[in-house]
This record gives C-alpha cells, sequence and structure tokens, in this order.
C-alpha cells in the first residue's frame, strides 16, 4: 500500500495504492469510490479490506478522499458534488497512468454511487464496470434519514432528550441540515442532495453495471427495471446485511460484514 498524493496543485487528493501482488496481474484495476460523511467512517474497514483482498487477487487498485473529506485539504464545507465528481475523473485518470491493466472498474457505495454514475457519463474513456452498493438515488429522503439519526445521537450524547429537536425535526425541513452526525454540510451541497432524483441519473449504456441493494428495496429494483429498460447493461443483486450506514458499532452491527465483502468482489469479478 502506497500513500499518493495526486490532482491539480489547487485540489489535490490523497490517495492508497494498493498495487497487485499476485504473479499474474489481472488485466483489469480497481477504482473505490467511498461515501459521504459518516457512512464513509463506517465503511473504512470494508474499504481497506476490499483493497487488500483485490490486490491479492491481482488488481491494482486504489482507494481516495475526495476534496474535503477524509485526509485530503479541505474543509467540509468546501465539499460539494460536483467537485466530487471531477475527484471521481481526476482518481480514474490516476489509476489509468499507474496501472498497466486495460480495464477499470469502479466500486462505490451509498452516495459516492450516484455521483459514479453521474461521473461516468461524463468521461471519454469510461469504465468498463460499475458495482454500486446501495447508491442514494432520491435526495430527499435520504436528507430527511441523516437528519433524524443526527437528532438520536444527540439525544444519546446527551441522555436526556429535549423536545424542542423533534419539534425542529417535524417542523422545520431545514433544521439539523448544517451539520449531520459530526460533518458540516453547505447550503450548495445541502441543495444538491435534494436535486437528487431517480430521473436524473441515467447509466450509459456501455458501462456494465450491477447494483447491489437489499431485497425489500423496491425503489433500486424499479429503478434498475427502468434503466434496462432504457437500454442500460443494469442488473441487480440482492443483498441483506448486518452494516448500518448511520449508525455507531453496536454487538448486532458488523463493521465488515463477510457476505457484503464476498458479494462485491464476486461482482468485481463478473463479466
Amino acid at each position: 500500500m502506497t500513500p499518493i498524493l495526486f490532482g491539480a496543485s489547487h485540489r489535490r487528493l490523497l490517495g492508497m495504492f494498493h498495487a497487485a501482488e499476485s504473479k499474474t496481474p489481472r488485466d483489469a484495476s480497481v477504482l473505490l469510490c467511498a461515501p459521504f460523511g459518516h457512512e464513509a467512517l463506517r465503511t473504512h474497514r470494508f474499504y481497506r479490506l476490499l483493497a487488500v483482498r483485490l490486490a491479492r487477487q491481482g488488481f491494482d487498485v486504489l482507494r481516495f478522499d475526495s476534496y474535503g473529506t477524509g485526509d485530503s485539504p479541505g474543509s467540509d464545507e468546501e465539499g460539494d458534488l460536483l467537485g466530487w465528481r471531477l475527484d471521481i475523473q481526476e482518481a480514474h485518470a490516476e489509476l489509468v497512468r499507474r496501472s498497466n491493466a486495460g480495464r477499470v472498474v469502479w466500486f462505490a457505495a451509498r452516495l459516492a454511487g450516484s455521483l459514479a454514475i453521474q461521473a461516468s457519463a461524463l468521461l471519454e474513456h469510461r469504465p468498463k464496470k460499475m458495482v454500486l452498493w446501495e447508491p442514494v438515488l432520491d435526495g430527499a429522503p435520504y436528507l430527511q434519514t441523516l437528519r433524524e439519526k443526527h437528532v438520536d445521537e444527540l439525544e444519546l450524547s446527551h441522555a436526556i432528550p429535549r423536545a424542542e429537536w423533534r419539534r425542529q425535526l417535524r417542523q422545520d425541513p431545514t433544521s439539523f441540515t448544517e451539520e449531520v452526525l459530526g460533518f458540516a454540510v453547505s447550503p450548495i451541497l445541502r441543495q444538491q442532495i435534494l436535486d437528487l432524483k431517480p430521473q436524473t441519473l441515467t447509466v450509459s449504456p456501455v458501462v456494465d453495471t450491477t447494483v447491489i441493494a437489499k431485497p425489500d428495496d423496491l425503489k433500486t429494483q424499479q429503478w434498475t427495471e427502468a434503466q434496462r429498460a432504457a437500454g442500460a447493461k443494469v442488473r441487480c443483486a440482492a443483498l441483506m446485511h448486518s452494516l448500518m450506514w448511520t449508525s455507531n458499532p453496536h454487538p448486532d452491527n458488523e463493521m465488515v460484514p463477510a457476505e457484503a465483502l464476498q458479494r462485491v468482489i464476486a461482482a468485481i469479478h463478473h463479466d
């Protein structure tokens, strides 16, 4: 594993490059795109183990922090979806420069899945495959979930719930949106998330895409079917797992669900 800095001088990004360890390298490299905010913390170990296992199997792998996130330069308030889409494209180009593989596969979870869909459509040399784990297809309910979980954590940390928090949550849709689960959210980012709609996310017809979602996620299944009807090469794979995206760990919440790790790796290998 090699730490690297890449990207334009005004927008440097920190990445971790895992060179293929197998004596027979694959003709594919893998770009790992991390989700937003607390979900990135919850999946950090998952991404690291995924990168290690893929490298052992002969893939060059790059995982990275977008601008204003993780260990990359920039503050929370500087993060926005447009910039993060460009960061994915920059990371893709960096991986192509560092790897001799002829194909690139993207893996992205949650909000990064939405960004990957948009970023791939703008590239001249697109990834050959994308594996998207529960991508955020509708921004409004996603932001509402973050608001509710934020208040849950406030109540947990203060031990005594305050009725005014729940009242604000019900009556003011802008409350608890400047900060969610410890991460600042600018007005621009908040609006960009709210603007995310299933009809605005279109998978490129030349990118083979696997969407991993829970068996009862009917909205994702319907979106996948609509994309396939429009000519996209999209399949939906059902996966029930124990990882809670926006919750701190507890005994029933695995940091790295074994089945999820196996299914993601299998989807990356799938031709």
